[in-house]
């Protein structure tokens, strides 16, 4: 393959990862243009959700890469899977929101964010002492199949990926823009006082925004151990900064600017490995953060907006 091959097939590598980073980043932007709260917990329940996705192949008898699946039966095993990931994460984000931070609605400072940095490490902890340190063999029905594009090779796993990433997004999308919930969301964003004035259900608006983004940050890592075909306690901490920096050069509390900022991470993550070198990689991705916060801490697609705290 020659190097403009190689290129190619990097950029392909970086939208797969890329996706799944937009995925994740969607679960900040959505918590933080409500409540303008960092949840650090997000970095944990990715991790946990991992864990949920794989019990849920292997409650269909998939273990390993054992047995693969085709047509209707790998629809379906997909589907179930995507379902209760996302669903077991998203009720879990609604716990951390009612259980951890309701009580704290009214404190001001910085005791909401400190808690869920506690909230992340008590669910590190009990997925470490209860499933262990070591790397778990991800489930994965999905059949090896290629196609080879000029000098490009495409793998079904990675249309599967762009397929389900893009469909959520713009199912995000048309809930945020199309649908009461929706609009009653970004109206408690832009002004939650004047929007409660207005008879908008605030509670029920932050835990939506809880359920969805925490919904998405399972899809992601559903689709972290379908790719990688591992999943682990530690996976939380590296793909949640990385989602986190794309939540902030697209512009933290931006829709928009998450997916954006999530594929312009996963192409860096991809072609600086290929271009510099690997090990330099979180160097470029953090070195890209403190540049962002430092230059234009409104991020690409962020704005100015008054401090609702």
């Amino acid at each position: 393959m020659s190097d403009y091959g190689v290129l190619l097939q990097q950029v392909v590598n970086g939208l797969s990862l890329g996706a799944m980073y937009a995925l994740l980043a969607l679960g900040f932007t959505l918590v933080y243009g409500i409540l303008e709260l960092i949840n650090f917990a997000h970095f944990n329940v990715f991790m946990v959700s991992s864990f949920f996705g794989m019990w849920a192949l292997e409650f269909l008898g998939i273990t390993g890469q054992s047995r693969v699946l085709a047509g209707p039966a790998l629809a379906g095993a997909l589907v179930f899977a995507f379902a209760v990931t996302m669903l077991g994460a998203g009720l879990l984000g609604v716990a951390i929101e009612r259980l951890s931070l309701r009580p704290l609605r009214g404190v001001r400072g910085t005791a909401a964010m400190i808690t869920t940095i506690g909230v992340s490490y008590i669910l590190f902890n009990i997925i470490l002492l209860t499933v262990g340190a070591g790397s778990e063999n991800y489930p994965n029905p999905l059949p090896v199949v290629r196609w080879q594009i000029g000098e490009v090779t495409l793998e079904l796993k990675e249309l599967l990926i762009w397929g389900v990433a893009v469909a959520l997004m713009l199912a995000l999308h048309f809930f945020v823009n199309r649908t009461r919930l929706g609009k009653a969301m970004r109206a408690t964003a832009q002004d939650a006082e004047a929007a409660r004035m207005m008879g908008v259900d605030v509670d029920r608006v932050i835990v939506t925004a809880f359920f969805l983004g925490s919904a998405l940050a399972g899809a992601a890592a559903l689709i972290f151990g379908l790719y990688y075909n591992y999943t682990s306690f530690i996976i939380g901490y590296t793909a949640g900064l990385r989602a986190f920096t794309a939540a902030v050069l697209g512009g933290i509390g931006s829709i928009p600017g998450a997916m954006v900022g999530g594929i312009l991470i996963g192409l860096i993550e991809t072609l600086g490995g290929q271009l510099i070198a690997v090990r330099w990689t979180d160097v470029i991705i953090f070195s890209i953060l403190v540049l962002v916060l430092v230059f234009v801490p409104t991020g690409l697609f962020g704005r100015v907006t008054p401090t609702k705290s």
